[in-house]
């Protein structure tokens, strides 16, 4: 019994070291939203129940801008599709990590951010703690952050009704940190730079306008090449 105890003790703490980083960006952008949502005039609850039920990041900035108009739930859920469609790819990378049971299966895919995604890909774990348990606590952390940092937002919105700008670029940079020292961690950069490659070229030739799609598109062309390469070997 005590050394069950022990372990968890150990995997706990594994997933509060490599969440950390997380942390910080997502209780910042979490405020952010929550003192977003207010000056937009919802209640202080609203934002918590958003980022509980949602989980989106970015989507749920866009939704919570989408409720104050004529509600059109075909334009949400395409935008939300659009939007979201990258975590598909995540997905894919995630396949021989993710391999939990029941609700912690359910729950790794439901959890499966940007920044989750980065830190449990790039984690290397030991023979002497349970991985998949570990993989879900730091997805559980990120989870609890994240609607932590909106609830507090909600909470001082409702009290000091004030606004700041800018917070929603702390996520990007937060996202950046992470993919740049997932690279420098890479034994070979041949998908990180063909990403970027088509992302630019996609870019350049559709415009912006529908450049996301055509790219997520094409990467998923890219990663299953690449992971039916892998399999074969």
């Amino acid at each position: 019994m005590e050394e069950q105890v022990s372990s968890r003790r150990h995997e706990w703490r594994i997933a509060l070291t490599a969440s950390a980083p997380v942390m910080l960006g997502y209780i910042v952008l979490g405020l952010g939203y929550g003192l977003y949502t207010q000056n937009l005039g919802f209640f202080w609850w609203v934002p918590t129940l958003m980022a509980l039920t949602i989980y989106g990041g970015s989507v749920e900035f866009m939704i919570a801008n989408m409720l104050t108009q004529a509600f059109n739930p075909l334009t949400v859920l395409v935008i939300t599709l659009v939007v979201g469609f990258r975590q598909f790819f995540y997905s894919i990378a995630m396949l021989g990590k993710y391999k939990g049971h029941g609700f912690q299966k359910f729950f790794q895919i439901f959890s499966l951010t940007d920044e989750t995604f980065v830190v449990n890909y790039q984690l290397r774990l030991g023979d002497d703690v349970d991985h998949q348990r570990v993989y879900t606590m730091v997805a559980a952390l990120d989870y609890f952050y994240w609607v932590f940092g909106a609830w507090l937002g909600g909470t001082l919105g409702s009290i000091l009704a004030i606004q700041i700008k800018g917070l929603d670029f702390a996520m990007t940079a937060l996202f950046l940190v992470l993919a740049l020292d997932q690279i420098l961690k890479e034994k070979s950069h041949v998908s990180s730079v063909s990403g970027l490659v088509i992302t630019v070229v996609c870019l350049t030739l559709v415009g912006s306008t529908y450049f996301l799609l055509v790219t997520l598109l094409l990467l998923v062309v890219k990663f299953t090449i690449l992971y039916r390469r892998r399999v074969m070997k």
